[in-house]
Order: structure tokens, then C-alpha cells, then sequence
């Protein structure tokens, strides 16, 4: 048994230039001309369902500021940065605004007052549109007041076509049953398919062996059998 196929390396960090489109041209876009200036609206809130992106496009626009020389604060389980922090930050990032209590829902109510007068970016997040949030309806109308966009899931078809844009880039060219495969049997979220093909490049290369449909059938029955 090939210890290598169970080295899954970590998924690459989320960029932008690394998450993978589908039906948001129109969001990432926006985000990215809100880096370069070209747009003066100051919030942003994005969402959709689980596995759609939005926590790549927080982590990814942290990375894109950095890179801009801006200071970013993520604030995410349920924790808000302080106020005071966040006066120090030129972005603000809230990675899911429905997991906040009502003493960081308070928080981030007063630091979106001070971004009307400010000169700071706030990028949210959260599992619906701000009018169907259950948090203080306040919060909601200013998130409303921003940018509003929903995060579309990729199809079947972006998945995909995201794998095999995938393996060219590592050299191989990945079959369309092979890709069907690992749709229909592995989790389904693109990092886990990412992850699985790593393996099952590397596991092909071990075996001296084609990516076929046995040989991913026998990579995934090996990482379950690990799990």
C-alpha cells in the first residue's frame, strides 16, 4: 500500500486569481476594481449556500489587499474585531455575519458607521440575502444599503472543467469518465476534488500506471480506508 496517496498536500490558499468563476464574473469583478479604486462603494455583502466560495473570496481579497499594501482584518467565528482594531484596518472582513452574537453584531454596527465617514472597505458574508438575516434589523438595513451579491455554486460543468484546467497544469491531461467518477463518488466541494486529484496524479505516478477509472476507483477505496 503507497503511503504517497495519503499525503494529501493542502488545498493552494485562496486567491482570486485561483477561484474558480462559474457564474460570478459580475462579483469578482467588483471586488477586484474595489482594490484598484475604480469603484468608491465602500461595502460589499455576499451570499449564497455552503461550498459556494464566499469564504474563498474573503481569504482572497485579504491576499489581493496585502499585495496593495492595505491592512486587513478577517473576522470570522463568531469573533469581531475591536473597534479600535479595526480603526487601524483599511479592510474589514466578516466571514459569516449570522454567526455573530449580539455584542459583535453591536460592533460591527458601530464601526459600519464609522466607514460612512471613513475611509475603509467592508467585505461580508453570510448564508442569505440582509433582509432575511435573523440579526438586528439595523445591521441588516446598512448591509442592504452596500453591494449585494449572491454567490452562485458551481455547476457540475465548472467543476469539471476546473479539474482539468487543473491537471494540465500539473501535465496530464485528466479523462471526462474519470472526472464523472470522482463526481459522483468523492465530496463534492472543488478543494476535496482538488485535493483527490493531487493524490491521483501522484499516486499515477507511483504505480507507473494511466489515470483510469480503476485507478481512481482504488485511490478513493485506499483514502477511505485511511479515513
Amino acid at each position: 500500500m503507497k503511503q504517497l496517496v495519503f499525503d494529501i498536500a493542502p488545498p493552494p490558499l485562496p486567491s482570486l486569481q485561483n477561484f474558480v468563476i462559474g457564474l460570478n464574473g459580475e462579483v469578482l469583478a467588483t471586488l477586484r476594481a474595489m482594490l484598484e479604486g475604480s469603484i468608491h462603494e465602500r461595502v460589499v455583502y455576499l451570499w449564497g449556500g455552503a461550498g459556494c466560495g464566499k469564504s474563498h473570496l474573503l481569504h482572497g481579497f485579504a491576499a489581493a489587499a496585502s499585495a496593495h499594501h492595505l491592512r486587513s482584518c478577517l473576522a470570522r467565528d463568531t469573533q469581531m474585531c475591536t473597534e479600535d482594531e479595526a480603526a487601524l484596518c483599511d479592510v474589514l472582513l466578516v466571514d459569516d455575519v449570522l454567526a455573530l452574537d449580539e455584542p459583535n453584531q453591536n460592533r460591527l454596527f458601530n464601526i459600519m458607521n464609522r466607514l460612512r465617514d471613513g475611509s475603509g472597505l467592508l467585505i461580508a458574508s453570510g448564508p442569505y440575502a440582509p433582509m432575511h438575516l435573523n440579526i438586528r434589523q439595523d445591521l441588516a438595513s446598512r448591509l442592504a444599503q452596500g453591494l449585494v451579491f449572491q454567490v452562485k455554486c458551481l455547476s457540475d460543468e465548472d467543476k469539471a472543467q476546473a479539474l482539468m484546467t487543473h491537471a494540465q497544469g500539473r501535465g496530464f491531461t485528466l479523462p471526462r469518465d474519470v472526472v464523472g467518477y470522482l463526481l459522483k463518488q468523492w465530496k463534492r466541494d472543488l478543494p476535496s476534488l482538488m485535493a483527490v486529484l493531487e493524490a491521483l496524479d501522484r499516486y499515477s505516478l507511483e504505480m507507473k500506471r494511466p489515470i483510469t477509472v480503476p485507478l481512481a476507483r482504488e485511490v478513493l477505496a485506499l483514502l477511505l480506508k485511511s479515513s
